[in-house]
C-alpha cells in the first residue's frame, strides 16, 4: 500500500528536484499517512561527505533537547567540517574517510540513540513521521537543489511506526545508496539471518531494510547497479516494487508476479518512477507517455 516515487532530470542538476519529488509524493499521501522521506542527490563537493544523524526518538519527552547527544556526537568526529542541527537531525559535512564504516560506528557509539541515516558525497536522506508536507515545513525540502532522488510515503503493516523504520533506506556501509520499497520480502528473515551472522547490523525491523544492505553486498562483490539489481529478482522472494539509486543512476525492479503497481515515463527533461500515474501528473508538465513496468523488469537509467 506504500507510494514510492523516483526523478531523474536529463538537463543536469535542477534547482527543482526537491519541489518536484515532494509533488510527487504528495500525490500519494493517501497510499501511507504514517510516515514520508526523501533521497535526494545534491551537487558533490570535492574531498567532503555529508551525513545525516539522528539523534533521538522525538515522541519522547526525554528526548526534546537533543544538545548532549549532539555534543556527543561531534566529539566522535574531529574531522567535521560544518555540522547543523534541525529537530531531531545533525547534519554533519566531514573529511570523506577511507572507511565509512569505521566512521559509522564511531557516531553510533556516541549515543545509544544515534543512528546514521544516511552517508554519502551527493546523497542525503530525511524522513519523518507523517505525511510529506510535514517533510518540508520542518526539512525545506523543496528547496534542494540537486540532479536525481528518490521518495516514499508508507503504510505500516507490520512493523513500528517511528523515523527509523520509515523510508528511504541506505545501504549502511555504502556511501550514497539508497532504495524504496513497496511490497514485502518474504524471505526477509532467512536473509537477516545469514548477514547478521556476517556481523552486519539491522536498525530496524521493516522488511524493506533488507534491500539496501542485499545491494550493497553485490556492488561491493563488483557487480553495477544494473545486475546487483536483476540478480535481486532470483534472491528476494515475495511481492515487491523498489527503485534504487547511486550517484550515477537510478532505476527499478519489479517481482516475478508484477503483484505491486510500478509506472514510469521518459520525456526529453526527465525520467520518472511512481506506484500511480497521478503522481507523475501532479509533479510534471507536458507531453510524455506513462507505461506499466513489466514483471521481472529490471531498468537503469544514468546520469
Amino acid at each position: 500500500m506504500c507510494g514510492i516515487v523516483g526523478w531523474m532530470g536529463k538537463n543536469g542538476p535542477s534547482a527543482d528536484l526537491g519541489r518536484t519529488v515532494l509533488r510527487m509524493l504528495a500525490a500519494l499521501d493517501e497510499r501511507g499517512p504514517d510516515s514520508a522521506g526523501v533521497a535526494l542527490y545534491g551537487n558533490p563537493s570535492e574531498g567532503e561527505m555529508v551525513l545525516q544523524v539522528k539523534l533521538g526518538d522525538p515522541r519522547g519527552a526525554e528526548h526534546e533537547d537533543y544538545s548532549a547527544v549532539e555534543d556527543a556526537v561531534s566529539a566522535s568526529v574531529p574531522n567535521a567540517r560544518r555540522a547543523e542541527s534541525t529537530a531531531e537531525y545533525l547534519r554533519l559535512v566531514v573529511d570523506a574517510p577511507d572507511d565509512a564504516v569505521h566512521l559509522e560506528r564511531s557516531i553510533e557509539q556516541a549515543h545509544p540513540d544515534v543512528e546514521v541515516v544516511s552517508m554519502g558525497r551527493a546523497l542525503e536522506i530525511v524522513k519523518q513521521v507523517g505525511s510529506p508536507r510535514n517533510l518540508d515545513e520542518t526539512y525545506d525540502i523543496a528547496s534542494f537543489q540537486g540532479t536525481h532522488g528518490l521518495g516514499h510515503t508508507r503504510l505500516s503493516t507490520e512493523s513500528r511506526i517511528d523515523l527509523s523504520h520509515s523510508q528511504p533506506f541506505w545501504g549502511h556501509g555504502r556511501p550514497d545508496l539508497a532504495i524504496v520499497h513497496n511490497g514485502h520480502i518474504t524471505n526477509y528473515h532467512i536473509l537477516r539471518r545469514i548477514y547478521e551472522q556476517r556481523g552486519i547490523r539491522f536498525y530496524t525491523d521493516n522488511d524493506s531494510e533488507v534491500i539496501g544492505i542485499y545491494l550493497r553486498e553485490q556492488l561491493d562483490g563488483g557487480m553495477d547497479l544494473r545486475e546487483a539489481m536483476e540478480a535481486s529478482l532470483v534472491d528476494l522472494d515475495g511481492s515487491f516494487s523498489y527503485l534504487a539509486a547511486t550517484p550515477g543512476a537510478m532505476g527499478y525492479a519489479r517481482d516475478p508476479f508484477a503483484l505491486k503497481p510500478l509506472l514510469w515515463a521518459e520525456s526529453d527533461a526527465f525520467i520518472a518512477v511512481a506506484t500511480e500515474e497521478i503522481a507523475m501528473r501532479a509533479a510534471l508538465e507536458g507531453d510524455y507517455e506513462v507505461r506499466e513496468t513489466d514483471a521481472r523488469e529490471v531498468r537503469v537509467w544514468q546520469q
